[in-house]
């Protein structure tokens, strides 16, 4: 299958119709299947919970790659209609656009209610900028999850690189934390995840070069908090000229950021999204990728 043509007709699905139900989503039932194990799995000792967890990760990327190679099993032109699908499914441009959309708003309430949906932080004591900062420090990294990086494994290993890479970052959004509960169930994910965003979060922040120029460069050096997330948040946080916050944790200097700055880096993302599309499909175009043939 045309790599390049299942890349067209995946990204108009996703301007045109946005996400497919929850109930047939398959980054849905990666987190299902995740939140499954997790609830039936009672904690241990490090070294079991470590290894159960090891386990759960493997348990779904095994089915992501079984989801990857059903096209090619499938006959003309229902393998087209499944890879299309499933390609769509690894990306959510018009979808986080909505998300981050949703935080424009002089009701604070509304506001707080609408970056609680996109954060996990608590943000019930936040002012309006530090929750404007938390709406567009969401839309930079989820630029590199959302977008970059399941098109970055797509050109690299096809469909399978793609859907195994977003069942990666969905583990990780479910069970990477640093507390009692998944300081050792969630170990095996959360490095996987961290090893699989080490280059998609710097090309992201190189992507953002014609925006900011040297700037981005500079504020780069400054992200020191986090092995790959704080990158392109650092990297929007130069091209707009605001500051980035999460208390206690890392801060990039400017001016305090205001609901037109959220609109800004809405412009900015999709700019970003824009170069990133015209990059891979001449990836595509000129075979100068080992993408996979489908």
């Amino acid at each position: 299958m045309d790599a390049l043509v299942l890349l067209f007709l995946a990204v108009l699905w996703d301007l045109a119709l946005g996400e497919p139900p929850a109930r047939i989503h398959p980054v849905v039932w990666f987190g299902r299947i995740a939140g499954l194990i997790d609830s039936r799995y009672k904690r241990r000792s490090p070294v079991r919970d470590f290894m159960a967890g090891t386990a759960t990760a493997l348990v779904v990327l095994a089915f992501a790659l079984s989801l990857s190679i059903l096209p090619s099993f499938a006959p003309y032109p229902i393998n087209y209609a499944l890879a299309v699908y499933l390609l769509k499914s690894s990306f959510a441009i018009r979808s986080l656009h909505e998300h981050i959309a949703r935080t424009v708003t002089d009701d604070i309430e509304e506001k707080r209610k609408a970056v609680s949906m996109i954060v996990s932080r608590d943000v019930r004591d936040l002012d309006v900028y530090h929750l404007n900062s938390a709406s567009v420090e969401s839309l930079a990294e989820n630029l590199n999850d959302s977008v970059i990086a399941p098109l970055f494994y797509f050109l690299l290993f096809g469909l399978p690189g793609a859907l195994i890479y977003r069942a990666v970052n969905t583990l990780d959004a479910m069970l990477g934390y640093r507390n009692e509960r998944y300081e050792y169930f969630g170990k095996f994910s959360a490095r996987l995840d961290d090893l699989l965003n080490f280059i998609p979060a710097r090309l992201t922040v190189l992507l953002y070069l014609p925006l900011g120029g040297r700037k981005v460069f500079r504020y780069y050096r400054l992200a020191r908090f986090k092995i790959n997330s704080d990158k392109p948040m650092a990297a929007m946080s130069a091209v707009l000229g605001v500051w980035l916050e999460k208390p206690g944790v890392y801060r990039f200097p400017g001016r305090e950021p205001a609901d037109e700055d959220i609109k800004r880096a809405l412009k900015v993302y999709w700019l970003v999204v824009a170069e990133w599309l015209v990059i891979v499909s001449l990836l595509l175009a000129t075979g100068a990728c080992p993408c996979l043939s489908l």
